[in-house]
């Protein structure tokens, strides 16, 4: 059986600032008719480029290269030119990117914007329109008129996706590649993609490339399997045979990155934070000014104690009220209810009173880039804290203090002069981890800090927080829609849906024996190996 992609010694080369970096190297594989080849690897081994490649999209010029063989049906398409590409594109060859958001256009309805993508097929409008419908109604939309007529940003991410998936599908293409299709999605959302991709491969015979760093999902869906390290393949096989007989030390690095069920020093229990009938509701606009106002509940009537040392992992689908229970109990956001921190009835405080305990209480955000001020270098971010709450030493003891706080997240004293933008996403976060512990706080709200992040570096951070909740004695609440990462690093579990809790508990007893159905789905749709 002759396969649909074959790929030699395939070479990508890209110059940068006058220095030659070999994005991939030599490169081989071959992807069956009608199976699902994933490639895995951390971020920048190589394996979005060597997808970009079969597509001819990769612009070659003096500071970019790609040599080697791609034969797609036993045609060579690195030699076509673009008008012949352009009959491969979108119709033979279709392409799924990460992030639907960047490849729709924010100013045309979704049927536009499908309808670009077979208008030479159907040229009557009204043949466009039931083309579109019939689409929609494969990738499961719902109300699909109206969502037709809808912007992208009146969709959510699971929606924006199944148009993505729409349109890559609407032409019926022998190979579909997914490109980190799921990441930043719920679990729940994860599956229902991943499932309806399963599905129309089969119903459409078509073969699926689907390039993640997600070996959970890997293990699910995948036929066979590429690991990519550095632009080199140091593996491949059958999926099974990867899991149970990694040969390279890197594919069983990889497949042991899953932050492992750590137990944490167990410490005498003294409740440091008591959350009472909490409540966060939002304004919504009023149509006609003669109407009453209303108002969104985002979170409704929250209860839950936290041991101090202890960590609570917050989980639900987006939508479901978790970070802005994350924002009310630091009183970033107005809310009805009671918090007491310490003893202290922080929700009675006002600004000025409850200043002096913002210090105990800090918080880092899903995304660090955005958190830190790119004009500022890492030295001037760290301490930044410490001139707001007026904690200052003199200059040599507070140049001691950050070189001190620096090396317990694991970074180098030379990386302090040097800006945001120079580092890995995996580095900012743990700089983002080290400006809120310079100020010595005793609760640490953790938003989504691991979303995006290759599963090694997932495990990285994981194991960082555990060390320093030990050694400080630290105590965490943990939010994130990643229930790998709330197992291995939670002693409780809060599960919110529609802004309520509908399962707290002790982490063994939610993940062993769920009384939730929301709870279990949660938990089936996780990938969890």
């Amino acid at each position: 059986m002759n396969p649909l992609i074959k790929i030699k010694d395939l070479k990508i080369n890209f110059e940068v600032n006058d220095q030659k970096i070999n994005a991939v190297k030599n490169s081989n594989f071959q992807i069956m008719k009608g199976e699902c080849f994933s490639i895995v690897g951390e971020s920048g081994s190589g394996k979005s480029v060597t997808a970009l490649s079969l597509m001819q999209l990769i612009t070659q010029n003096s500071k970019t290269n790609v040599s080697g063989k791609i034969f797609f049906k036993n045609k060579e398409i690195l030699s076509l030119n673009e008008q012949e590409m352009m009959k491969l594109r979108g119709k033979e060859i279709s392409i799924i990117f990460q992030e639907p958001m960047t490849s729709l256009n924010p100013l045309h309805t979704v049927e536009k914007q499908i309808c670009e993508c077979f208008k030479d097929s159907f040229s009557e409008k009204g043949n466009q329109r039931k083309r579109c419908e019939e689409l929609l109604k494969v990738v499961g939309i719902r109300d699909i008129k109206e969502k037709l007529d809808s912007y992208p940003h009146q969709l959510s991410g699971g929606q924006r996706q199944r148009i993505m998936i729409a349109m890559a599908i609407s032409n019926k293409p022998d190979l579909l590649i997914a490109d980190e299709p799921t990441t930043a999605l719920d679990v729940t959302i994860q599956k229902q993609i991943l499932e309806l991709l399963d599905d129309l491969r089969k119903k459409f015979k078509m073969s699926l490339l689907l390039i993640t760093h997600d070996l959970g999902i890997v293990k699910k869906v995948s036929d066979r399997v590429c690991v990519m390290k550095n632009g080199i393949i140091v593996e491949q096989g059958s999926t099974s045979d990867i899991f149970k007989k990694p040969r390279h030390s890197y594919t069983k690095t990889l497949i042991n990155s899953e932050p492992k069920i750590k137990n944490l020093q167990k410490r005498k229990n003294s409740e440091i934070l008591k959350v009472k009938n909490i409540n966060v509701q939002y304004k919504l606009k009023k149509k006609n000014f003669w109407k009453p106002l209303k108002f969104f509940s985002a979170v409704n009537n929250i209860n839950f104690t936290l041991d101090r040392g202890k960590t609570l992992g917050i989980v639900g689908e987006s939508g479901s009220g978790k970070s802005s229970l994350a924002q009310a109990l630091i009183k970033l956001i107005p809310f009805t209810g009671e918090i007491k921190f310490k003893n202290n009835l922080i929700s009675k405080l006002d600004e000025k009173d409850f200043r002096p305990l913002r210090k105990d209480i800090q918080i880092i955000f899903q995304d660090p880039f955005a958190s830190l001020s790119p004009r500022m270098t890492i030295s001037e971010i760290i301490s930044e804290g410490l001139s707001i709450h007026k904690i200052l030493n003199n200059k040599s003891q507070n140049q001691t203090l950050i070189e001190e706080i620096i090396y317990e997240v694991g970074l180098e004293k030379n990386m302090l002069n040097r800006y945001p933008h120079e580092f890995s996403g995996g580095q900012r976060q743990r700089i983002a981890i080290a400006r809120a512990l310079i100020l010595k706080p005793e609760l640490i709200i953790l938003d989504e800090p691991t979303s995006a992040l290759d599963m090694t570096v997932q495990s990285q951070i994981v194991d960082l927080l555990l060390k320093l909740q030990n050694k400080h004695n630290l105590t965490y609440i943990f939010i994130s829609h990643d229930l790998k990462i709330i197992r291995a690093i939670s002693d409780k579990i809060l599960v919110m849906k529609d802004g309520r809790c509908v399962e707290f508990g002790d982490k063994k007893i939610i993940f062993n024996t769920p009384k939730n159905k929301y709870t279990k789905e949660l938990i089936n749709a996780a990938f969890l190996y």
